[in-house]
């Protein structure tokens, strides 16, 4: 472990603290970044850092060391979302009504900027080029898309990325090989009758009875036609049919999401919730229009990275620092970056009952342990020294 990291991190901390203050009060959307983006290019020009200021939003930099070598991405993502914060006793809640940072963002800006500062007062000990992402738009699963397509992974060997996360206690650090967080899809399905008086049901086409024959029996596609060794998660999150009491309706719609982790199974409910789809109309003389978007792929970790993570963890906060936690149906699309290249991506505990920090995320009332900043920043920064001067990777 390289100590002067640590101490610099604990040095800063305060300041560390105060940057995510500043970005939870002034929460922006995905792909309306633009006050945030402003912000960080601030902070870097303070640095001297020359950076890239990404399309539409978004900002990469990057610092390299006095030897040729490796380069490692870290990536943070920064974006809010669309709800009204109930965190009335924080003086830093967010000035901006209906936005607010539920779910980590702000911290993740605020732990990577501290890791760069601390990197670069280290950099004549880097072997090679670490490569920082501040990201727009997770929350919309686009981000990380946009960032690939303008190049972010040119050059890069190996991605790492950190998420808050408000299940674990604070400090606790996640990152276990294989699936982390699943994929997740979108689906609509709209099942198109013919309507009519409600006293004359022989004369129509029923969409409320597909719709309701389709959602009593598109779960058997899980229980029967997929590996149940293989997890997998539908959810039906929304209906709409009908327009009055009295009138059978012509229309009824659906839409839901996918959570898979297995690329065949993916595939299989994919399949199979259009099939069931199309016999349920055909049964009852409709038609269906059936739509399914694979919105993120699945996170994997790559096992030298992984337990890279779980190394530096232990040495760095403690052998009790590393917990051995199932993967999460959540998704995440820092799968996006490994579908390229290999990498990881952990979870750092931010749950802490005596601070208040107990609110699961996207939640009214979420909100951090800041005390687990430091152990998000040190981290990054010592992954990217140790993955630099690992040369089996």
């Amino acid at each position: 472990m390289n100590q002067t990291i640590k101490q610099f991190i604990e040095e800063h901390e305060a300041e560390m603290i105060e940057m995510r203050r500043v970005l939870h009060q002034h929460p922006e959307l995905s792909l309306e970044e633009f006050e945030t983006t402003r912000y960080i290019a601030s902070k870097l020009d303070e640095l001297g850092l020359e950076y890239r200021l990404m399309d539409p939003t978004g900002v990469m930099t990057e610092i390299k060391g006095p030897q040729p070598g490796k380069t490692v991405l870290l990536r943070a993502d920064m974006d809010a979302l669309s709800i009204n914060e109930l965190n009335d006793h924080l003086e830093y809640k967010s000035t901006k009504e209906g936005k607010m940072h539920a779910c980590g963002h702000d911290a993740h800006v605020s732990m990577l900027m501290m890791a760069l500062r601390a990197l670069l007062a280290e950099k004549d000990q880097i072997r090679g080029t670490v490569r920082f992402i501040f990201q727009p738009a997770e929350e919309i699963a686009k981000g990380a898309k946009l960032m690939v397509q303008q190049g972010v992974l040119e050059g890069v060997d190996n991605a790492f990325g950190i998420h808050i996360w408000a299940v674990d206690e604070a400090g606790l650090v996640n990152c276990e090989p294989g699936p982390s967080f699943a994929a997740t899809d979108r689906f609509q399905v709209h099942f198109q009758g013919s309507g009519g008086h409600a006293a004359q049901p022989h004369m129509t086409k029923d969409a409320v009875v597909m719709v309701s024959q389709y959602i009593a029996h598109v779960q058997t596609i899980i229980s029967r036609a997929t590996d149940p060794m293989e997890a997998a998660v539908l959810t039906i999150g929304k209906v709409d049919a009908g327009d009055r009491f009295n009138i059978i309706a012509e229309n009824a719609k659906i839409e839901g999401t996918v959570r898979t982790f297995d690329a065949a199974t993916r595939d299989i409910v994919e399949t199979e919730m259009k099939r069931y789809a199309e016999r349920t109309a055909a049964m009852y003389g409709g038609k269906v229009n059936f739509e399914y978007e694979r919105l993120l792929d699945p996170v994997i970790n790559e096992k030298r990275s992984a337990e890279l993570v779980q190394s530096i963890s232990k040495a760095a906060f403690g052998e009790t620092s590393v917990g051995h936690l199932p993967p999460t149906m959540g998704g995440e699309d820092f799968g996006e970056y490994n579908n390229y290249i290999p990498g990881a991506f952990a979870t750092v505990g931010t749950r802490n009952e005596a601070k208040g920090s107990d609110f699961p995320h996207h939640h009214a009332r979420f909100n951090v342990d800041e005390e687990s900043l430091k152990v998000g920043a040190e981290l990054y920064a010592q992954y990217a020294l140790a993955y630099l001067n690992k040369d089996e990777f």
